[in-house]
């Protein structure tokens, strides 16, 4: 790795709670929450509470060939475009002196559109007899072929929207595309950070988006006790708390431009802050293997902290995962307290703003950060009370906390035990 520094140099975030980056950052400052009910024919009422998207801009700058080419884009791709938008409006931001090639461009996909494959109901429901076995096979196909979108296998690929963006951007240097459960967000962004430490690239966008708010993605979710039963409604995501019982699912998209500081420097680029380390580690449950492991984030979070060079008195707050389930936050808090030699530290959880957005949640998150730290404020994780007794001793924000230290971890990790931290410097310019 080079000593090049990697600087953060555009954000942009489309969630339930806002349209763009500002409108979310005001809502959280008052406490507000994107979770709303949603009404839904024959579906349960814990399944009425989502962080559903009623309202997005895409770009103007799309030109009339590309705009012909949204409809092979599905639901939760559109919002990552509209979040690189805002992060790199192309009709302001000054790239002439960066060839296409050294420009990176990492997407990391959570999306649950098609799970449930909706789109083939309408056509069954026409075809279908007193029983299955009584469906007209041939009536079916004919259904299909008038009522289904052509595109649906376009809509259904996780790189559709790499495609789009480098074409749309320009950004024709390395890069890939994630398609994971959280921490592929976190990911996105590391290997973003690599590239520029490598000297393979001179700026990076680094893309999170997903929709998890499909009705067969939620019930899945429920089957394996991930999802909330929303005895309290939209307060019912409550990560962090003795009485958590899982999350409220939401939709969105988050992107986050890095730069190196010489090429920041010649266009005159707004700082955000700076990436001083990021760690990925795996860890797994022996018992079962699609569960969250004993102590998930503690060897990214100290491998982290250790790379960053800072200590750990220098750092305002944690950002955890918080997904609001019994076993993932045990794990995550015994992590925490297994990592943290001062326990003062504040340690925040921020979906329940939200919803649970998958890899969308890990950018967004810290975005949020970012913004906090600009302002001297620690955010508090909505809807908590209290925690575990075992866990009596952490400093769990309940409330808003103001501190002047620049520096925040963000950690995140996936059931199967993959977990990611980035440790940034978001010092005020």
């Amino acid at each position: 790795m080079s000593n090049r520094d990697v600087l953060i140099t555009g954000v942009g975030l489309i969630s339930p709670l806002g349209k763009n980056t500002a409108e979310n950052w005001a809502k959280l400052k008052k406490l507000e929450t994107g979770i709303c009910h949603y009404p839904g024919d024959g579906l349960p009422e814990f399944m009425q509470y989502i962080g559903k998207i009623d309202d997005y801009h895409l770009p103007d700058s799309i030109s009339p060939r590309q705009r012909g080419q949204l409809k092979f884009l599905n639901r939760a791709a559109l919002f990552g475009l509209s979040s690189v938008d805002e992060a790199l409006p192309l009709e302001s931001t000054h790239l002439d002196h960066i060839e296409p090639g050294r420009r990176s461009l990492f997407v990391a996909s959570g999306e649950h559109n098609q799970i449930g494959a909706e789109f083939m109901y309408p056509a069954i429901k026409e075809t279908l007899g007193k029983e299955w076995k009584d469906t007209d096979g041939d009536k079916f196909n004919r259904s299909m072929m008038d009522r289904f979108n052509p595109f649906f296998l376009l809509d259904s690929l996780h790189n559709n929207l790499f495609s789009f963006i480098s074409a749309y951007t320009g950004f024709m240097g390395p890069g890939t595309s994630l398609s994971s459960m959280p921490p592929c967000g976190n990911q996105a962004l590391a290997l973003a950070c690599r590239d520029i430490k490598l000297n393979k690239a001179d700026i990076a966008v680094a893309l999170g988006y997903g929709s998890w708010i499909a009705d067969i993605a939620r019930y899945e979710l429920q089957g394996v006790g991930r999802l909330s039963a929303c005895s309290a409604g939209a307060a019912s995501y409550r990560p962090l708390n003795v009485r958590r019982d899982g999350f409220i699912t939401g939709e969105g998209g988050a992107a986050i431009v890095l730069e190196s500081a010489e090429s920041a420097k010649r266009r005159g680029a707004q700082v955000f802050g700076k990436v001083l380390a990021t760690s990925n580690s795996f860890a797994l449950n022996e018992d079962d293997n699609t569960a969250v492991p004993p102590m998930v984030n503690n060897r990214n979070m100290a491998t982290a902290i250790k790379r960053s060079g800072c200590s750990q008195s220098e750092i305002a707050f944690l950002i955890s995962q918080g997904d609001g389930t019994q076993a993932g936050d045990r794990s995550e808090l015994e992590s925490i307290g297994s990592v943290l030699s001062d326990p003062s530290i504040p340690v925040c959880a921020l979906k329940p703003y939200t919803g649970h957005m998958g890899p969308a949640s890990d950018l967004a998150e810290i975005i949020f950060g970012i913004l906090a730290v600009k302002e001297g404020y620690i955010p508090a994780t909505l809807n908590f009370t209290e925690t575990e007794k075992a866990f009596s001793n952490l400093n769990i924000s309940g409330s808003p906390i103001m501190t002047e230290k620049t520096i925040f971890l963000s950690t995140s990790y996936g059931a199967s035990g993959q977990a990611s931290t980035v440790l940034i410097d978001a010092r005020k310019s």
